[in-house]
C-alpha cells in the first residue's frame, strides 16, 4: 500500500513537471520569436490620450472607441445612476432573478437601433456568438464561413459541431462570392444537409479593415434558402450614415428594399459605450428560442445592469447626434492621407480599421515599440493573428480624435522611415 501510494505521488509528480516544463517552452518561444504580449497598463479613462504606466501620456490610436462615448460624462453618468439605483451585480441569470428594467430599456433600444423585431443582451459578443449557433442549429444543418471571420465565429460554430452531432460546416475564401456560392451549391447537393443551411460573416474584418458584400450574400442566400448571421462588431456606430452598421452602409436597412439580414450580433464594448457586453438581434422568433435554449443565458449571469445603463445611453446618444459618425469619417479620410505621407502602406477601406502593413513580425511589434517610445499607442500583429508575412501596425480612427492628434500619429510614423 506505502509503495503504491510513493508511485502514484511520483506519477503525480511528473504530470506536474510535463505541464509545467512544456508551458515554460512555449512561453520561452514566443519570448524568442518576438511573439510574446506585454499587458500595458493604462492609469486614466479611455479617449484620444491615455495615460499608459511607463510612458505617461500617450495619443491612443488603438481602441475600438470609435466614437469617444468611452468616457462621455453622459454615458459614465447612466453607469453610475445604475450602479446607485440597482446594486453592482445582477447576482442571477436571466430566468431566475436577473432580468433588471435596464436590461428591457436596452434591448428596446437595442431593435430600435439595428431595425429589428428584437435584441436580447449578454455578458459579451462572444457569448452571443456562442449562443447562436449552438441553439438555433440542429443536426443536419450546414454553416458556411468566412475564413476571417472572429474567433469567436469559429469556436461558437465548433462548439456546435461538438454539441449536436450531425451539423455541418463548410469555410469560403474571405468576401469571395463566387467561393460561398460554390459552398452553397454544395449544401444543397449534399444528400447529409436536410435542414437549414445558414451562412455567416464578419460585418467589418477586423484585422483587414474590409467590409462584407452583403447585398450578394443576401442574393445568394435567397437563392439557397440559407439565412444570414452577421457580426457587426466593428461595423456599430461607423458604418451607414447614421452608424447603425454596415446593412445601412449597403442600404439593406428593414424597409429599404433591398433585403436584409436575418441575425446580427454585436457588441456594447467598442463604439457602442465601450463598457462590455453583447448582443443578438433579429426576429422574435430567435430571441424567445435564446431566451428558453441558449446556455450561455441560462448558465450565466446577466450583463450588469450598470452597463446596460451607460450602454443604453450611448446609443441614444449616438441616435440623436449622428454628426458623431460624420466626424469619424473625416478623421479616418484625414488619418489615411497622413499615412500614405508619411510613405506606409495603408490598406484601402470605408472603415476606422487602417492596416499599414510592413510583413514581419519582429518589425511590426519592433515598430509598435518605438511608436509607445514617441508617445503613440499602436499595437503591431503579425503571426498567427494574421498570415505570415502580413504583419502590420492597426490604426484605429475615433471620433474622440481632433486635428492635432492625427498631426501628432503622422509626425511618429515619419520618424519610423
Amino acid at each position: 500500500m506505502a509503495g503504491s501510494t510513493l508511485a502514484e505521488s511520483a506519477g503525480a509528480v511528473a504530470a506536474g513537471n510535463v505541464f509545467n516544463a512544456r508551458t515554460d517552452a512555449v512561453l520561452a518561444g514566443l519570448r524568442s520569436g518576438g511573439q510574446y504580449k506585454h499587458l500595458q497598463m493604462l492609469e486614466g479613462p479611455m479617449g484620444a490620450t491615455v495615460n499608459v504606466r511607463g510612458y505617461g501620456e500617450c495619443l491612443c490610436f488603438c481602441s475600438n472607441n470609435y466614437l469617444g462615448l468611452a468616457d462621455h460624462p453622459e454615458v459614465v453618468e447612466a453607469g453610475l445612476r445604475g450602479l446607485k439605483e440597482f446594486g453592482a451585480g445582477t447576482a442571477s441569470v436571466r430566468f431566475i432573478c436577473g432580468t433588471f428594467s435596464p436590461h428591457e430599456a436596452l434591448e428596446q433600444r437595442i431593435a430600435a437601433y439595428m431595425g429589428t423585431e428584437a435584441a436580447y443582451t449578454f455578458v459579451s459578443c462572444w457569448n452571443a456568438n456562442e449562443s447562436v449557433f449552438a441553439t438555433l442549429c440542429e443536426p443536419g444543418d450546414m454553416i458556411i464561413s468566412d475564413e476571417l471571420n472572429h474567433a469567436s465565429i469559429i469556436d461558437a460554430i465548433r462548439l456546435a459541431t461538438v454539441i449536436k452531432k450531425g451539423i455541418h460546416k463548410s469555410v469560403y475564401k474571405n468576401n469571395d462570392v463566387a467561393g460561398l456560392e460554390a459552398r452553397l451549391r454544395e449544401a444543397r447537393a449534399n444528400k447529409d444537409v436536410t435542414g437549414q443551411i445558414w451562412v455567416v460573416t464578419d460585418g467589418v474584418f477586423s484585422m483587414e479593415g474590409s467590409i462584407a458584400d452583403l447585398p450578394a450574400m443576401r442574393r445568394l442566400c435567397d437563392q439557397y434558402g440559407a439565412m444570414l448571421v452577421v457580426d457587426d462588431s466593428h461595423g456599430h456606430g461607423v458604418m451607414g450614415r447614421t452608424g447603425r452598421g454596415t446593412h445601412e452602409h449597403w442600404n439593406m436597412l428593414p424597409g429599404a428594399g433591398n433585403g436584409t439580414v436575418d441575425i446580427f450580433t454585436g457588441t456594447l464594448g467598442k463604439a457602442l459605450g465601450g463598457g462590455a457586453g453583447g448582443f443578438i438581434a433579429g426576429p422574435r422568433r430567435v430571441v424567445e428560442l435564446i431566451v428558453q435554449r441558449g446556455r450561455p443565458t441560462l448558465f450565466s449571469n446577466a450583463l450588469p445592469v450598470t452597463v446596460a445603463c451607460s450602454a443604453d445611453r450611448a446609443i441614444e446618444i449616438l441616435m440623436r447626434e449622428p454628426q458623431r459618425v460624420e466626424k469619424l469619417r473625416a478623421n479616418v479620410a484625414a488619418a489615411r492621407a497622413g499615412i500614405k505621407s508619411a510613405g506606409f502602406e495603408v490598406l484601402d477601406s470605408p472603415t476606422a480599421i487602417l492596416p499599414i502593413i510592413v510583413h514581419d513580425t519582429a518589425r511590426a511589434i519592433a515598430m509598435s515599440k518605438k511608436l509607445l517610445e514617441l508617445g503613440v499607442f499602436v499595437i503591431g500583429f503579425g503571426y498567427p493573428v494574421v498570415a505570415e508575412g502580413h504583419a502590420r501596425l492597426r490604426v484605429q480612427i475615433s471620433a474622440a480624435h481632433e486635428p492635432k492628434h492625427i498631426e501628432g500619429l503622422v509626425a511618429a510614423l515619419k520618424k519610423l522611415k
